[in-house]
């Protein structure tokens, strides 16, 4: 067993990750501990030396305790070498000290080296300062370096010497032109610092990988490659975002920031690619799947005039959807995607499942209530699923391009109260189904270009209904603008909430 715990091993791994929980004493009890040796020498507390006593052995016991376990932690890899190293002495420290104060304070000891008071406060305030310091290292490890002081706001900033804030992105920035975009540069690099550098970085590199440089994510991690040149689906950094959030393997961590659906399409399609490292879009085969990924990197939207209505859906209160329900939905492989900490409204996207057909829509239905955004795009559905997707009281988005899809299926969709946002592009869909969908009161935005759908119809819908979007051009502007309009007022309502 002595052996097993000194490796990388589950034991080790299971007793390591409760140092974080354990730490927490030996930081409660020293500072308790010193406050009250301060209070009683100053005569503001009444406190007997037993209880001083009692304070330093626990203070003494969980620092050591803390120090197996953080030792254990370590052994699984991913550290900055020296800034483990630092942390790891610190907290030795700590438990030294506070041992050699519980030792002078213990009336045993005291009468073997009465001389010994004198550094028996000096050794409580070693062991507290250390204590603040292995915590502050124990953050950065955890966090990245600076995490800490990142957000430190001036004046006091300058005093301490600490470089202007920079906050690193949460969303990647519109670019003019898609397609003259750098993939990996414009497109692969800001999703990786938003989403994954924070742990896969030179000042924290969980499982030995870095992402922050390409050739480091080239060379992958402790489980190897991060990625298969030429095979998204298959690659180590792809699968473990489409795992269940609450499962360990799962990247970003639950609780961390994830990736949208258009995120991870992306980040698949550069690998499908090769994962150049300067190729632009233009050079590269964009597919069907991934154009509206790509069409939504481009500029925003020109804000509307203001008379549209806001979407209501994303102010719902539904219940939490089911976990084995949205474990059948991925086992599926479809990506499922919460819009945002605080509600349990659900983006669905098949983008990675093309095969997903009208016999698999079953398992839509447990989550029915919770569907607000539903990418269909590329599947093998037929107008049956969209009679289904018409119990789906809250969705508001609907992407169904590429599909075998009708009039008579479209026209199934009318109950949907929510609906503002669907793409119809490349579909059997015609004038009908067109100005049948058109009535729908919350809809903001169709588009329906390579459809059945005539340029009359547009325009006669267009004149009918002028705060309605009907996109039937096949530009990067345009399917910016389309892509955008979908997201913009549900992205600003929730901001607001």
């Amino acid at each position: 067993m002595h052996y097993i715990l000194l490796q990388d091993s589950s034991w080790a791994t299971f007793i390591g990750r409760f140092h974080p929980a354990i730490v927490h004493f030996p930081i409660g009890f020293l500072l308790i501990g010193a406050l009250l040796e301060l209070g009683r020498r100053r005569g503001k507390l009444t406190v007997s030396e037993s209880v001083i006593v009692f304070i330093l052995l626990l203070s003494a016991i969980s620092a050591t305790l803390a120090c197996i376990a953080g030792y254990l932690l370590s052994l699984g890899g991913g550290y900055h070498a020296d800034l483990l190293s630092n942390h790891m002495w610190k907290g030795i420290g700590v438990a030294v000290f506070a041992w050699i104060a519980w030792l002078i304070k213990s009336d045993a000891l005291q009468r073997i080296m009465p001389a010994g008071k004198v550094i028996y406060l000096p050794a409580i305030l070693v062991a507290t300062a250390l204590t603040l310091s292995a915590g502050h290292d124990g953050g950065s490890l955890t966090h990245g370096e600076g995490y800490l002081t990142q957000y430190t706001p001036e004046p006091f900033r300058g005093l301490a010497g600490l470089p202007p804030m920079q906050q690193k992105p949460t969303q990647i920035k519109p670019i003019a032109d898609v397609q003259q975009a750098s993939v990996y540069t414009d497109i692969v690099q800001p999703i990786l610092e938003a989403k994954c550098t924070q742990c896969h970085s030179a000042s924290k590199s969980k499982g030995d990988l870095r992402m922050d440089q390409l050739a480091l994510l080239v060379k992958g991690g402790k489980n190897g490659p991060a990625f298969v040149v030429g095979k998204g689906a298959e690659s180590d950094m792809i699968k473990r975002c489409l795992l269940p959030e609450n499962e360990d393997q799962h990247m970003p961590p639950k609780g961390k920031l994830q990736l949208t659906a258009d995120q991870i399409a992306l980040l698949s399609w550069w690998i499908d690619q090769g994962a150049p490292a300067d190729k632009k879009v233009a050079q590269l085969t964009v597919s069907e799947a991934v154009k509206p990924a790509l069409a939504s990197l481009g500029k925003e939207a020109p804000a509307n005039d203001g008379k549209a209505e806001q979407p209501g859906v994303l102010s719902l209160k539904v219940p939490q959807a089911n976990e084995k329900d949205i474990e059948n939905l991925r086992k599926a492989g479809l990506m499922v995607n919460t819009l945002s900490q605080d509600q349990n409204l659900l983006e669905i996207s098949a983008v990675n499942s093309p095969g997903f057909s009208d016999k698999q829509m079953k398992l839509l239905q447990p989550v029915a209530r919770q569907i607000t955004w539903l990418k269909l795009g590329g599947t093998a559905i037929t107008d049956a699923a969209l009679q289904q997707i018409a119990k789906f009281p809250n969705l508001s988005k609907l992407h169904l391009e590429h599909t075998v899809t009708t009039d008579h299926g479209i026209v199934s969709l009318k109950p949907l109260a929510h609906l503002s946002y669907i793409n119809i592009v490349g579909t059997k869909v015609g004038d009908k189904g067109l100005k049948a969908i058109a009535e729908m009161k919350a809809l903001r935005s169709i588009y329906v270009w390579q459809s059945a759908v005539t340029d009359s119809a547009v325009s006669q819908v267009g004149r009918q209904k002028p705060n309605l979007l009907v996109m039937n051009g096949l530009n990067e502007a345009t399917v910016a603008q389309f892509v955008k309009a979908g997201d913009a007022n549900d992205k600003k309502e929730l901001k607001n909430k």
